[in-house]
């Protein structure tokens, strides 16, 4: 590990003023895939900004049909919290183990992008909003690329808002050991039309229209059931080929309609 100089930010202010005044910063929240990437030596900021003795990143507010949760708060504070979105709830449980869970944050894993994480794909199957220190974005515009987001340099997420669904679920195929998702399904019935969001297929989440349209007509596991997405801009790993991948999404995605039935 590289020697950086480490900063206790106590405010988003005090954050966001840190980061601009440093040579090369970087902000730390939970730190699962930051501190394992400084360890192998693979990134070298010259000052780190921990952001978790920020209270105002820790909120959590639910009202006119909209849930907020701040980007400080953990997987398992969401996977427990009384919910208004229980498919919500559903997914952060699902995250890593109870260790990733009780450290990981929303903000943390929203801003790394990595291709395979849970949240993306139910900020884009709810339709919610990221709202940093400096303006709001639509899920559908932040994830823009493998581990490559709509976020300015020194942006910093506070909060997302996700609006309430009608009815919802997500489904996914984990690796075995990181509980990853190799292929994950978050389907949503909203206020706005129908929304089905795959992580861990691609290089970010993405939407699958043809099944969007087929449930708006027939909110029914067999209304998917025929409809397979085209492999050739899929992942290909040790773990699945692209071919595979493309089965599970259609395979991922029936489950998560019957689950949002049941």
């Amino acid at each position: 590990m590289y020697a950086f100089r480490y900063h206790n930010a106590g405010s988003i202010d005090e954050a966001v003023r840190l980061h601009g005044s440093c040579e090369d910063p970087g902000y730390l929240a939970g730190g699962h895939t930051l501190l394992p990437t400084l360890k192998m030596r693979l990134a070298q900021p010259s000052d780190l900004i921990d952001l978790q003795a920020i209270d105002a990143l820790k909120h959590t507010s639910a009202g006119a049909g909209t849930l907020t949760i701040g980007a400080g708060v953990r997987h398992n504070d969401v996977a427990r919290m009384t919910h208004p979105i229980p498919a919500l709830a559903g997914l952060a449980g699902q995250i890593g183990d109870f260790q990733v869970r009780n450290r990981g944050t929303l903000g943390g894993s929203i801003a790394n992008a990595d291709p395979a994480a849970d949240y993306p794909a139910a900020l884009v199957g709810l339709g919610a909003t990221v709202v940093t220190d400096r303006r709001q974005i639509a899920a559908d515009d932040f994830f823009v690329d493998l581990f490559e987001t709509a976020l300015e340099e020194g942006e910093l997420v506070t909060s997302v808002v996700f609006p309430e669904p009608r009815r919802a679920a997500y489904m996914k195929f984990p690796n075995p050991a990181s509980r990853y998702a190799i292929v994950g399904v978050f389907v949503a019935s909203t206020a706005a039309g129908m929304r089905v969001a795959v992580t861990g297929a691609g290089a970010c989440v993405f939407r699958v229209a043809d099944m969007e349209e087929a449930l708006a007509r027939d909110f029914s596991p067999d209304a998917v059931a025929d409809i397979r997405i085209p492999d050739d801009s899929l992942n290909g790993d040790i773990h699945a080929t692209p071919d595979y991948r493309a089965h599970l999404v259609t395979v991922m995605a029936r489950r998560a309609v019957a689950l949002a039935n049941a």
